[in-house]
């Protein structure tokens, strides 16, 4: 089982909305998931990958991908795939990279407008050792109070960024982050991979929720990221939420599948690599 459920006067398990829309983004039978984000367009423009959102959302779902991050306004236009639906988060945090401060995150979303928009769940981003991670953290509070009320599964995004961060890969660094978002009342915490599997161990020990890694840059071959992703499953990571990666593979399909085959399926980093031959 993935959850612990409440047991009514009958005996039987009781599922909470949570529950139930957690089971739309997180694969029931291994509790595990494959979430693609697709939110980069607000920081980084329409780069490569995400101008026909709807050829991208495709490809994504063909591959088996579990879910997609995106902002509000991108819903009409690619979230409802030809082929399966797929499990929607929509993003309730914001900032580019022409602010003077990116690393500031602020709320432009809420749970409400995401719940009218048919959402699954709803993710959040949260910097700390920012200059603004005070402000960050009050928002954070109130989207799980709201998440908690309406029962929307919260996946928080936190990382180690800001003028005092010397190695935003730092295990300890990492570990805060995850247990920050534990703390905070989230469901699922994203952070950063920290290169070996004996120190993600720590990191996914330390969170108790389930933990899933992002993808970062563009890596430099296809082996080192599907490496990447199975070292974080053996650690005990729960999944993966990768981006560019993905999106900007020249097999969107293929490299969906593959990842999907190592987090869902137990599949080894070679048997992966036959889906991108």
């Amino acid at each position: 089982m993935i959850y612990v459920l409440d047991i009514d006067a009958h005996g039987e398990p009781e599922m909470s909305g949570k529950d139930i829309r957690l089971e739309r983004i997180m694969d029931r039978n291994v509790g595990r998931a494959v979430i693609v984000p697709v939110d980069h367009g607000m920081t980084m423009g329409p780069i490569a990958g995400l101008v026909d959102m709807k050829e991208t959302i495709d490809h994504i779902s063909e591959g088996g991908a579990t879910g997609v991050v995106m902002h509000k306004g991108v819903v009409p236009y690619g979230h409802r795939s030809f082929g399966r639906d797929i499990g929607l988060i929509v993003h309730l945090s914001a900032s580019t990279s022409l602010s003077t401060d990116p690393n500031a995150k602020v709320l432009v979303t809420t749970v409400q407008e995401a719940l009218k928009m048919g959402a699954d769940a709803v993710s959040i981003h949260v910097n700390i050792g920012a200059d603004t991670e005070p402000y960050m953290l009050k928002d954070f509070g109130a989207v799980a109070r709201e998440c908690k009320e309406w029962g929307v599964p919260l996946l928080a995004m936190i990382y180690p960024r800001g003028k005092s961060i010397q190695n935003a890969y730092d295990v300890d660094l990492i570990k805060q982050c995850a247990r920050v978002g534990m703390e905070m009342g989230a469901d699922i915490v994203k952070t950063s991979y920290t290169g070996d599997i004996d120190s993600f161990r720590e990191v996914v020990k330390g969170a108790i929720i389930p933990v899933i890694i992002a993808g970062g840059p563009m890596m430099n071959s296809d082996k080192e990221l599907l490496q990447m992703v199975a070292d974080s499953i053996e650690a005990g990571g729960r999944g993966v939420s990768i981006g560019r990666n993905i999106f900007q593979h020249r097999d969107v399909t293929g490299m969906t599948r593959a990842i999907a085959d190592i987090v869902l399926r137990n599949a080894t980093v070679d048997e992966a690599l036959e889906h991108l031959q």
